[in-house]
């Protein structure tokens, strides 16, 4: 039978419905899932181990819900998600404002109109959809907001006292009876309003302008808050913290292969974007290495957090920084190198809170500080540490054919010490930049030891990531000026930044001391 014909509260009686309050659907329908090996949290990745087992105990406990962790912690996502653990259609009184069960009714409104009409009382079915609720803690939220207040118009148009209760106007809250009721950034909420909740929580009792109403609302509440608002902006009151039963600590991505995978599946790549520009897994893990080394930066605030939409945005950038450069020189097909990684630097200055010493070096600077750790710590995951190669020259009296031997670089470090440098242009096209990479003698050489599966194209691209992470580990000289990327030997930069004038007017910038 198809539950939405059933359209009068006698019908509904005859068709053997039961009602359930909403804490016992989530957990029956969450048990069901469960036995059929269903994930109830799809696209949440992660959490298998550690959030999500939490939060479907809190749920078989039939508790409410709180989410402590920084931002970019799919707090939010957790709880809109379990709108799928609800019934598909609930039925209700037709015209309700809460969501009233015909069986169990709760306001004043649909106990009279079932008084009047009885079993021919109209109803109506709701999806699963409407029954979510969604407030953002903000300072200026009231309780007429979130409980309700006496709306005078309603009074004047009906031509009633105040002192009848149809004249109220509800809030948020009990609108979102017999449903999910998130409130985000809990502790932004001004004390006095989270005490407004109190008996919501607990017994079911709301009061609003003097009316004392006994509506024991069936809501599942679920609170999010980020634990630097304890200190920064408020407090979570300590009777309402110790009537949310379950307080779930959310985490950031452990490992790269995670913070892959959310990037994969939460980036926006056009699908011109994607036939046009490829991404090798060095890139990806590059971009993804930025938000590690962020989240232990000695510049960044750990308080604040360095969410997944950092990488998410930068990844997005570095596609559309290899596509602006194709478009530039009419290329069909291209990749994303290492120098477009210069084009996520946006991605990352508005998405880090920095101490104050992180502002007095500037964004722009950390956040390339950041790009070039990210480098030297990617490195080491494909090619010989450079720090190790530098111990091994310093020990004992070996000769230069064991130095060489030893020191898989020296090849390419000889090239530079020759006093050769290598200048390629950011917006350089893709051929070009290739014949420049082989001019360094060695250098390709180096790539196929390690690599020799490797086709044209990703042998290009580790040349010039072998170039980069060098220059990380100060084996060589890079520095960035006005759209070129100029690598040289160490020692010669040195000597050319000693030899500067400094009785003179010289313009010198940053890229000097670098």
């Amino acid at each position: 039978m198809d539950i939405k014909k059933i359209k009068t509260l006698g019908e509904l009686k005859k068709s053997g419905y039961q009602p359930r309050s909403i804490k016992e659907e989530v957990r029956n329908n969450l048990i069901e899932k469960i036995k059929q090996k269903e994930n109830a949290f799809t696209g949440i990745l992660g959490y298998e181990d550690s959030v999500i087992p939490d939060t479907e105990r809190a749920l078989l406990s039939r508790h409410n819900i709180l989410f402590l962790g920084l931002r970019g912690q799919a707090k939010t996502r957790m709880a809109r998600q379990m709108v799928d653990l609800l019934d598909e259609y609930i039925p209700v009184v037709a015209g309700s404002e809460v969501n009233d069960d015909p069986l169990q009714p709760l306001s004043k409104y649909a106990k009279d109109i079932i008084a009047e009409y009885g079993d021919e009382t109209p109803i109506q079915w709701i999806h699963r959809s409407e029954r979510y609720g969604e407030k953002l803690a903000t300072p200026d939220v009231s309780v007429a907001d979130l409980i309700g207040d006496i709306d005078p118009i309603k009074a004047a148009n009906l031509k009633l006292s105040f002192a009848d209760e149809r004249v109220i106007h509800y809030g948020i809250i009990p609108r979102s009876n017999r449903g999910i009721f998130v409130i985000n950034e809990l502790p932004d909420l001004q004390a006095r309003i989270q005490v407004s909740l109190f008996n919501i929580l607990q017994e079911g009792d709301i009061q609003i302008r003097g009316f004392k109403l006994r509506m024991p609302l069936d809501i599942l509440f679920v609170f999010t808050a980020n634990p630097e608002d304890y200190t920064n902006r408020g407090s979570i009151v300590t009777p309402l913290k110790d009537r949310i039963e379950s307080q779930i600590l959310t985490h950031y991505p452990k490992t790269i292969e995670t913070s892959l995978a959310i990037t994969e599946q939460e980036s926006h790549i056009l699908e011109e974007q994607k036939q046009r520009v490829s991404v090798s897994d060095v890139i990806k893990r590059l971009i993804e290495q930025i938000a590690f080394e962020a989240r232990s930066n000695e510049y960044v605030d750990k308080k604040s957090g360095v969410s997944a939409r950092l990488t998410i945005a930068a990844y997005e950038n570095a596609v559309s920084s290899a596509e602006r450069r194709a478009i530039i020189h009419d290329e069909k097909k291209t990749q994303v190198w290492i120098s477009d990684l210069v084009g996520v630097i946006p991605s990352i200055t508005g998405k880090i809170e920095l101490v104050y010493e992180g502002e007095q070096e500037g964004p722009y600077q950390v956040a390339v500080n950041l790009l070039d750790k990210s480098i030297r710590t990617q490195f080491i995951q494909y090619f010989p540490n450079p720090e190790q190669t530098k111990k091994r020259k310093s020990i004992g009296k070996r000769s230069v054919e064991e130095k060489e031997v030893e020191n898989p670089y020296r090849s390419i470090t000889r090239w530079f010490d020759a006093g050769n440098h290598l200048d390629i242009l950011v917006d350089i096209k893709d051929a070009d930049k290739v014949a420049a990479l082989y001019q360094v003698d060695g250098l390709h050489a180096f790539v196929k030891k390690y690599f020799h599966a490797a086709n044209e194209k990703e042998n290009a691209l580790l040349m010039e990531f072998v170039l980069h992470g060098l220059s990380s580990y100060s084996i060589i000289s890079k520095k960035v000026i006005e759209g070129r990327i100029e690598f040289k030997d160490l020692m010669g930069s040195m000597m050319n930044l000693g030899n500067i004038n400094f009785g003179e007017e010289d313009d010198l910038s940053e890229d000097d001391f670098k």
